[in-house]
């Protein structure tokens, strides 16, 4: 079988995009192949953190992942903290790598533009990030676009070790994700629907209620031509609806077009709420269940202690090719 790795930030309640690029398909990727889910707390800390928030987060991604349908009897999920291997890969991999190509990474500028003062882990996390997923030697790692140009450093910095020391590290391979669709914001859906939006309406979380999520699809941003039509140039509102009616009923966009001929935004949006609030409710109340329960700390410990097992040995022999130690 071959392995997949993909770590995600416990930086706030993933919202309905996350699922849809990720969460929905690591589901189904757990049958093909041999995967790591990490919560990579690491990388939340190279911006400030409240402690108390990032502990919560920290455990509400943990449900969210086994309520979405993650199976820890399939998959190892686990906290990124809590394998110590990683910190220490990730500092051989930071000597590994050159300042000149940190600095050009598209991330590290959108992050540090404007500001005074920006953290060294900052500059330095994608070499953290290819650590992550070195240790578990991952043939594929599914990312979106925006996180392509650290993952081509992940090959760069694995072929520089194998070549410098010896041939231990599998190139991975970037699997972007089959869902065609980008969630976009309700309120501007030029831009990637995000939880770290300031305004509230233009995402739906996972964890919202459902008064919520029909507040949020009904005062999402369309336009004035009331024709439920994809045209993501001319019409991005109602085609950003459209994806995601698409993929939580599962069924074309044609025919979902074809339903709507002539009846308006109103009865589209107040079913696709629906839609929405329908798929989400299974996930919610089993995430509930979780939350406080001693099944999730018995999950995260059985994670913890098989993604121990797999990168201590990795970080071994790392060590032993570099001439770490006493050998």
């Amino acid at each position: 079988m071959k392995t997949i790795f993909s770590g995600i930030q416990p930086s706030g309640v993933i919202t309905i995009g996350n699922y849809i690029g990720a969460l929905k398909q690591f589901v189904l990727l757990q049958d093909e192949y041999k995967c790591f889910f990490c919560i990579v707390d690491q990388h939340a800390i190279t911006v400030p953190q409240d402690p108390q928030t990032l502990r919560k987060n920290i455990r509400s991604l943990a449900a969210l992942y086994i309520a979405c349908g993650i199976d820890p009897e399939k998959a190892t999920l686990f906290i990124q903290s809590e394998v110590p291997a990683h910190a220490q890969a990730g500092w051989i991999m930071q000597c590994l790598s050159y300042i000149g190509e940190l600095e050009r990474m598209t991330q590290f500028k959108e992050k540090s533009a404007g500001k005074e003062a920006v953290s060294a882990g900052l500059l330095t996390y994608p070499p953290l990030m290819a650590a992550d997923i070195l240790l578990y030697n991952a043939d594929y790692v599914p990312v979106g676009e925006d996180q392509k140009q650290h993952l081509e450093l992940t090959r760069d910095l694995a072929e520089r070790f194998n070549k410098k020391y010896a041939n231990i590290f599998t190139i991975p391979e970037i699997k972007l994700q089959k869902v065609g669709a980008r969630i976009m914001s309700l309120q501007d859906p030029t831009k990637k629907m995000s939880k770290s939006d300031s305004n509230q309406k233009a995402f739906i979380s996972m964890l919202d209620e459902p008064k919520q999520i029909e507040k949020k699809i009904k005062s999402a941003v369309t336009d004035s031509e009331g024709i439920v039509k994809y045209d993501k140039e001319n019409k991005p509102g109602i085609s950003n609806l459209l994806s995601i009616y698409s993929i939580f009923n599962n069924e074309s966009v044609e025919e979902i077009e074809r339903r709507y001929e002539g009846k308006g935004y109103g009865a589209f949006k107040a079913d696709l709420a629906e839609i929405v609030i329908r798929e989400l409710k299974p996930i919610q109340d089993r995430y509930h269940e979780l939350i406080e329960s001693k099944e999730l700390d018995d999950i995260l410990d059985r994670g913890r202690e098989k993604a121990n097992t797999v990168a201590s040995e990795m970080l071994r022999k790392i060590e032993n090719a570099m001439g770490l130690g006493r050998g």
